[in-house]
């Protein structure tokens, strides 16, 4: 048994993806809404009216960040865009079972950050998570491990890039990023990609970006 399958952190995962499914309460055509989420000036506007839609990873997506922390020994974990905290949870439950360690998420949305917290209360797993309230580019500027295993992208896609150099000095080799809807970030996907920038890319279940730095 894993700390992912078992009470009381499995019934929470199945509530909160059972309410991600709910259609958001604001409707954005699908056009407006990619350029937007592609946008690295826009994309407060956005996010701050969709502060009570999930935005989640699919439960797929969850499995494997939990599978990648798990089977790498991850210790130290940073995460770009919390939300309510679903993916956050898989990882700190992650670490929770590599024995422990520090996982740094961070959420511009304060209302998302109230509700995260307790997600992360309920789920038993508080004592592993950091979350950092504000824009991702001033809190993750700052105190951060020197070694890092793991980096997931789930925010303003536009900032992908900007985010990734700020972490980048210190993922250790053989670390993996996961880049959800990479798509919408163009410039990122052809960082990583390149063989000349240090890593192995490939796309994953048609919305991921998995990524391992090589050097």
């Amino acid at each position: 048994m894993t700390t992912l399958s078992t009470a009381p952190l499995s019934p929470l995962l199945d509530r909160l993806f059972v309410e991600a499914e709910a259609p958001p309460a604001v409707a954005i055509p699908a056009e407006q809404r990619a350029a937007i989420i592609s946008s690295k000036t826009e994309y407060r506007a956005f996010y701050a009216r969709m502060k009570d839609a999930y935005l989640a990873v699919s439960p797929e997506t969850g499995a494997l960040l939990y599978m990648l922390a798990r089977s790498t020994g991850a210790r130290s974990i940073v995460e770009f865009g919390t939300s309510f905290g679903i993916s956050t949870l898989h990882l700190a439950a992650a670490l929770r079972d590599n024995g422990g360690g520090r996982l740094i998420t961070c959420e511009f949305e304060p209302s998302k950050v109230a509700r995260a917290r307790e997600n992360f209360i309920a789920g038993g797993l508080s004592e592993l998570i950091e979350i950092r309230e504000g824009d991702a580019l001033q809190a993750l500027a700052r105190d951060l491990p020197e070694q890092i295993d793991l980096l997931l992208l789930d925010g303003a896609k536009g900032l992908y890039p900007a985010v990734l150099a700020l972490i980048e000095p210190r993922l250790r080799p053989g670390a993996f990023i996961v880049a959800d809807n990479a798509d919408y970030s163009p410039e990122y996907l052809q960082h990583v990609r390149a063989p000349a920038h240090g890593y192995m890319s490939v796309p994953f279940a048609g919305d991921v970006e998995l990524s391992m730095r090589v050097g």
